[in-house]
């Protein structure tokens, strides 16, 4: 009898020593898997040149710069060869895009606050991304390798700086998806023939893409001139290669609206990217049309393109399935919330689930209305438009509400001109400071290789900031925003934050016609295990304009349960 529970306990310890062995190997296999090498360059001696620091706001390497301008934004100009253009990139903006990681990262640590489970997280995200390079041109590979370079080696543990940097290309993509839009309510709309005070092309839109506070510091507006392709400028991150808003030097536009997706399987070619290579080598609305339909994309998007070529403005309905080219009946305006409206999604079942739910039908309704108001549009009416806090009807719906127009959380608002290649761009806070105007032809024909920090935005085109800046209703909103982040902190400590009856009476009185203080209110007090208190906040949330259906019928169940809630 021993010897055969020795026997056993042998052969126990060769299984053993068999599955160690073989999770060893499977470990190695998924880490082969997920690598991702970077792209080869023939010739990357550019690495070795410096770039110059001239001060803390102005930067030069070779041709290209680095700069601040006097209303806060930063302004960069690139040139050369996809890696060149990379490596200057990166080079220059090091301490900018360093800032955006750390942000990025602590955004990241709220919804993972656990730092082993964070490193877990990036395997998942390598698996899920794996075969992105298979989706992206070789050109844009390089041009990300090239900026990489410079990466800050102190997030190394999410990934090779590389990988990480690509990684981050498609991170907007996976928050459309996994979020359904949670972070976006885009609204762009276009103007031209008697809908514009000179029929030419107005195009304007708030990219409300929130993700922090981090988020919104530090944008970029860049000025690109490509070995091949269009030059073109842009507005977005440090370091950023893909294209949320931008114009090329044929009068071409492109505004990214997120649309309702399913949730992707892997990663393919983000869709900031497709933004850019449709920016790079379109002039046309066929054109852009025809770079859309050979790529596939992981999460579904609207892409509104203007072009001056064309005189008009259209939209590229993309889902993962299909492309479609959308055009306006009415041939003088088309707006563009976060749902399609051609006849091929009409029957999308995701679309017409978004249109009911969503607060996107509604904003489409309200820019209607909007821009009935100024029958002829100009620059300043396009501002004004996007600058709009109300609801359907001028109804006051509270500052902040996803509803409105303008939500105060847009990372940029940007107004294009593209018969003359004027673009204006907001400045902070939001996009209530001034906006700013900068001629293409003159950028790219004037400021190549500058050695000091000049300006080259058009005062004499400025448009005003909001007088709402100086009201007191925005000093209310900047009570609103401040408490509201003591409220969300002491409702998930679960009881144990305890906030004075002042605090919660002063929260309210700074945004009263926001749904929204009103059911934070009654989560706090549900926290607080005052289920009558929180009964009536809710029942005060659901006299109010509430953002989506789903959030409306949630306060309905709530005071339908009553006190029964534990």
């Amino acid at each position: 009898m021993p010897g055969r529970l020795k026997k056993t306990f042998k052969w126990l310890g060769y299984l053993f020593v068999f599955f160690i062995i073989l999770l060893l190997i499977l470990g190695i296999l998924f880490l082969w898997a997920i690598k991702i090498n970077p792209p080869e360059v023939e010739d990357m001696s550019t690495i070795e040149i410096p770039s110059v620091k001239v001060d803390e706001e102005f930067h030069y390497w070779k041709n290209c710069w680095l700069k601040k301008n006097k209303h806060g934004i930063w302004e960069t100009y690139l040139e050369g060869s996809p890696f060149e253009i990379g490596v200057a990139n990166g080079k220059m903006t090091s301490e900018l895009t360093y800032q955006l990681e750390v942000s990025f990262i602590n955004e990241m640590k709220k919804f993972v606050p656990s730092e082993s489970f964070l490193h877990y997280l990036k395997y998942f995200i390598g698996w899920f991304n794996r075969k992105m390079p298979e989706y992206i041109l070789e050109e844009y590979q390089q041009e990300i390798y090239g900026a990489s370079l410079s990466a800050n080696n102190e997030y190394d543990f999410v990934g090779p700086k590389y990988q990480r940097v690509l990684n981050y290309h498609g991170a907007h993509d996976i928050g459309h998806a996994l979020k359904n839009m949670g972070t976006v309510g885009c609204t762009s709309f276009s103007t031209w023939n008697t809908r514009s005070e000179d029929s030419t092309l107005l195009i304007g839109r708030n990219f409300d893409f929130y993700v922090g506070d981090g988020f919104s510091k530090n944008k970029v507006v860049s000025f690109i001139r490509p070995e091949k392709g269009n030059p073109f400028m842009m507005i977005a991150w440090a370091g950023m290669s893909g294209v949320v808003s931008g114009m090329n030097i044929h009068g071409l536009t492109i505004t990214l609206n997120a649309a309702p997706s399913e949730i992707p399987m892997h990663g393919k070619t983000p869709i900031s990217i497709l933004a850019r290579e449709i920016l790079q080598y379109a002039s046309n609305i066929e054109e852009a049309y025809a770079i859309a339909q050979k790529r596939e994309t992981f999460v579904s998007e609207t892409l509104m393109i203007g072009s001056a070529v064309d005189n008009a403005t259209a939209l590229i309905e993309k889902s993962t399935e299909k492309t479609v080219l959308y055009h306006s009946e009415l041939n003088d305006h088309i707006i563009c919330s976060n749902h399609y409206q051609s006849e091929a999604f009409k029957d999308y079942e995701l679309n017409t689930e978004h249109i009911k739910n969503s607060h996107s039908d509604y904003r489409y309704k309200r820019m209607i209305e909007l821009m009935n108001q100024y029958p002829a549009m100009n620059a300043e009416a396009v501002a004004a438009i996007l600058r709009d806090k109300e609801g359907i009807g001028g109804q006051k719906i509270g500052m902040g509400n996803e509803k409105s127009i303008n939500q105060l959380i847009a990372h940029h608002a940007i107004i294009f001109k593209p018969h003359e290649r004027i673009v204006w761009v907001s400045t902070p806070p939001f996009m209530l400071g001034e906006f700013i105007a900068y001629d293409l032809n003159q950028v790219f024909s004037e400021f190549p290789g500058m050695k000091e920090n000049r300006e080259i935005t058009l005062d004499s085109l400025e448009i005003a900031e909001d007088p709402f800046l100086y009201s007191e209703e925005f000093n209310n909103f900047k009570t609103f925003r401040q408490l509201k982040e003591q409220v969300e902190k002491a409702i998930e400590s679960e009881g144990k934050i305890k906030l004075e009856e002042n605090t919660i009476r002063t929260f309210i009185q700074s945004n009263p016609d926001y749904y929204m203080v009103y059911s934070l209110s009654g989560e706090y007090y549900l926290s607080q295990k005052e289920c009558e208190k929180a009964l009536e906040f809710y029942q005060q949330a659901l006299e109010k304009e509430i953002t989506t259906l789903t959030e409306k019928e949630e306060f309905s169940e709530t005071i339908s349960a009553g006190c029964t809630l534990e």
